[in-house]
């Protein structure tokens, strides 16, 4: 409840605050009305449905098959770890899925932390230990339970709104002082054109921050995988991730950001990476009080 509101709270300030730049910077009531609602609807619109139908687009993206009734003696010990690790975080039992993959990987995704889905790839399974699968899972779980994704969304939601919004008044200031003041006429093909280019490099600028944040919550999902499953065992699996050759990321976007692992590039590719490097990840676990 609390989360609802701060988000109400928040919006509320950001439409406050947009309204009166606008202002100020000479668009009309109407026109600045209009500009917000279409940024509030593209912009959240896009990433709220994005969360929304997430476990729907995981399972045929990623081709993950949900485990209905455990049929083996790896699936039996996996409800055990998730119902367990679920419980101690108080949070209803998400899904659980198996996809086929050979780089060990795993991703949590769902639109709210009582509705989730934890999947885990089949390289995984075969290059980890059950100890070191216990802590992947426990960080997933945390994930789950600390609202990432839902953070995450709305987080979006406020850049892409924000990034509509400049990226048009920047259109339309760049436009006015080429065609001059006494031109009345509605926008010309330069508002158009550097509206576009300008969305574009908000755009880049937008997604800097979130795989800020998603590095960010990484560190934090580590330490609630430690708690859950052993601090040990959780940095004897960013290990064991260390050990495989350049693991492939999953696709872009909130799998990515809420996987387990993903590679990390140099220079500014790290600026757009949503992962620490590994071993940033393990020197914090082992400096951790506790």
């Amino acid at each position: 409840m609390l989360r609802i509101l701060l988000y109400v709270a928040t919006n509320f300030a950001i439409l406050a605050v947009l309204y009166i730049v606008l202002s100020i910077l000479g668009i009309s009531s109407t026109q600045g009305s209009g500009l917000l609602i279409m940024a509030l609807l593209f912009g959240f619109g896009g990433s709220m449905i994005s969360l929304f139908i997430s476990k729907w687009m995981a399972k045929r993206s990623m081709g993950v098959q949900i485990i209905e009734q455990p049929s083996t003696p790896f699936e039996h010990w996996l409800f055990e770890v998730v119902e367990r690790q679920s419980r101690s975080s108080g949070i209803k039992m998400p899904e659980i899925g198996l996809f086929d993959s050979p780089e060990p990987n795993a991703f949590a995704t769902g639109w709210n932390r009582n509705d989730a889905l934890v999947a885990v790839s089949t390289g995984l399974v075969q290059h980890m230990t059950k100890e070191e699968v216990e802590a992947v899972v426990g960080h997933e779980i945390s994930h789950v339970a600390n609202g990432d994704m839902v953070t995450l969304s709305l987080i979006q939601g406020v850049l892409n709104t924000f990034v509509i919004i400049l990226a048009r008044v920047i259109g339309g200031i760049v436009d006015s002082a080429l065609r001059g003041q006494d031109d009345q006429g509605g926008p010309g093909i330069g508002y158009f054109v550097v509206s576009i280019i300008a969305e574009i490099v908000l755009g880049v600028l937008a997604s800097i921050i979130v795989m800020w944040f998603s590095r960010y919550r990484e560190f934090h999902a580590d330490a609630g995988g430690a708690n859950l499953a052993g601090r040990e065992n959780m940095i004897s699996a960013l290990r064991a991730l260390q050990r495989v050759h350049e693991p492939q990321d999953l696709p872009a976007g909130e799998f990515a950001a809420f996987g387990i692992s993903g590679n990390i590039g140099d220079g500014l590719k790290k600026l757009f990476a949503s992962h620490p490097p590994l071993d940033e990840r393990i020197a914090a676990l082992q400096n951790a009080r506790g």
